[in-house]
């Protein structure tokens, strides 16, 4: 007796007397597995939006419950990816949910061994204080042949992929505005 309903619990012989051969139906199923319930479907609201990582613009449902993220998938009404993510756009949820996630601003001064922590406003008044001081020291209206360039080669810029297209634009738009010409972003080399 105690054999038989050893065999009983096996998955195999449940699949074969639930007639589910492939094992797509109830007949895989444990009875741990058929107590959940999707992530999904305990969401308060669900957010469009659109995968960082790279400059395809996948769509994103983000799942919210009490004002956290539970789950991000691929939006099937995206006519771009139609409801696919790639491996990094699935894992996306790590961007905003993990305890590693860096939520101040880190500054190591010149020479320094330890990190400091900075207020936002006053790192933001350093990058553009330097920003400034770099195109105002390496500023050049006219090359060696005398040709008007109006540019500085004393800056770049190198956007990463966890940028979004606008934010992407807005950043080529002011260092082109700075006369930076060194602008490159990750996702495309």
């Amino acid at each position: 007796m105690e054999v038989g309903r050893l065999l009983g619990s096996l998955p195999l012989v449940r699949q074969v007397r639930a007639g589910d051969a492939l094992g797509l139906g109830k007949g895989s199923q444990s009875q741990r597995s058929r107590a959940l319930t999707p992530r999904t479907e305990q969401a308060d609201r669900v957010v469009r939006s659109i995968c960082p990582y790279c400059a395809v613009g996948c769509g994103q449902l983000v799942f919210v419950k009490d004002e956290q993220v539970t789950q991000i998938e691929g939006d099937p009404d995206s006519p771009i990816s139609r409801g696919r993510l790639c491996p990094k756009g699935s894992a996306s949820k790590s961007l905003v949910t993990t305890p590693l996630r860096q939520t101040r601003v880190k500054y190591r001064r010149p020479h320094g061994t330890e990190w400091e922590e900075l207020p936002l406003e006053v790192a933001m008044e350093m990058i553009a204080d330097r920003v400034i001081k770099t195109r105002e020291e390496t500023w050049q209206e006219h090359d060696e042949q005398g040709r008007r360039v109006n540019r500085t080669l004393g800056m770049a810029s190198l956007g990463g992929a966890t940028l979004d297209n606008e934010e992407n634009y807005l950043i080529k738009k002011l260092f082109t505005a700075l006369g930076a010409i060194q602008i490159e972003n990750q996702a495309r080399i």
